[in-house]
């Protein structure tokens, strides 16, 4: 298969981006242009990202002096590690034209069985394994139902997201479960060794790193982007474009499950309702990040960045006394910018051409 993949790959790869920084969402022409004005309309996205997120620090830095304190980067990679995990997954689907919305229900199931099993006697490794493997089942599910049934992965994820809730809320109903052992919950009060961030942040950032090496460095990767820049070029290359697309929600599904864990012993607390609104800021991050809602184009430097300016924003709030619940406008003002950027940037690209031309027809 890994055969197969790489000359499918090479052969589509008249049809992808580049896989070492693939997309503007400002947009841009195919490859025929010359490499240096390429590379640096293809960077600019990620410039603006490292612009964004050293404004940030600044605004952080002034709001509080603790900002950069390491009890503070400690408590921001806590509350946010669940959630930039699961952007790494979403990011590669996204960049294959899909799209899993499923991935926080996932994390809640994961978080329901994990408290049922071990309410009911299953040892810890047990319990988790079983959750784990459960979520690429979750996952393999709306692969299939996407790629041999043909259905839209968006509407397909958004029945399986009430779902996979429906069934967290069955699993436990208004079941608490919090007695966890503290072997497994001091992940959630002690930071990794040697560092001052939390075990999530760091899961975070070795995937980060797995993930990026896949995506812009394998056959596998550039046979995603091949994949979202044109399906039809893919399959004709003889890239196996089903079996891609499974095993991209197969991982969402495994990696929503693992932040279900890890969720679960932060808190110290399995509920039903575990990770509820998350995939609002999941969504919000990966477009943030420079990912082409329309496939084909991203890089998880971008995710990565968004993610930073993502917590950084969030924690800047709260150390200001803005009300907790009303963080999610963070999200849904990045969700914003991320799609308005990209199109207002297109809109003057698409009249500075036009300007171009009518000026080029004008001359003597």
């Amino acid at each position: 298969m890994q055969r197969e993949l790489e000359i499918g790959a090479e052969q589509a790869e008249a049809t992808a981006p580049r896989s070492t920084g693939e997309a503007s969402p400002s947009g841009g022409r195919g490859r025929d242009e010359g490499a240096g004005p390429r590379a640096w309309r293809l960077a600019r996205w990620e410039v603006g990202l490292l612009v964004a997120t050293a404004a940030t620090v600044v605004l952080g830095v002034t709001t509080s002096s603790q900002f950069l304190g390491s009890y503070n980067i400690f408590s921001v990679g806590l509350s946010n590690g669940e959630v930039a995990i699961m952007t790494l997954p979403t990011a590669l689907i996204v960049i294959a034209a899909e799209i899993d919305l499923s991935i926080a229900s996932t994390l809640a199931l994961a978080s329901s069985v994990l408290g049922y099993l071990w309410m009911h006697g299953w040892p810890m490794p047990g319990a988790i394994v079983a959750v784990l493997v459960l979520g690429g089942f979750l996952g393999l599910l709306n692969g299939l139902l996407v790629t041999r049934l043909g259905l839209p992965s968006l509407a397909v994820t958004i029945g399986t997201m009430t779902l996979y809730a429906g069934i967290a809320e069955i699993v436990l109903g208004s079941t608490i479960v919090a007695d966890f052992p503290s072997t497994y919950t001091t992940i959630g009060v002690d930071a990794f060794p040697h560092t001052d961030l939390s075990y999530s942040a760091v899961i975070f950032v070795l995937l980060a790193v797995i993930f990026g090496v896949v995506l812009h460095a394998t056959p596998i990767g550039r046979s995603i982007f091949a994949i979202g820049a044109n399906q039809e070029a893919a399959l004709f290359a003889g890239i196996r474009v089903k079996r891609v697309k499974t095993g991209l929600f197969v991982v969402s599904g495994l990696i929503g499950a693992l932040a279900g864990v890890l969720y679960t012993l932060r808190l110290n607390t399995a509920e039903y309702d575990n990770g509820s609104g998350l995939i609002l800021s999941v969504v919000a991050i990966v477009l943030l990040g420079g990912v082409s809602i329309f496939g084909g184009k991203g890089s998880l430097v971008g995710v990565f960045l968004a993610v930073l300016v993502f917590a950084g924003l969030q924690d800047a709030l709260l150390l200001t006394n803005f009300p907790e619940d009303a963080t999610d406008t963070v999200a849904g003002g990045l969700l914003l910018v991320s799609v308005l950027v990209p199109y207002v940037g297109g809109v003057l690209s698409r009249l500075r051409r036009s300007t171009a031309r009518r000026q080029l027809g004008s001359a003597p």
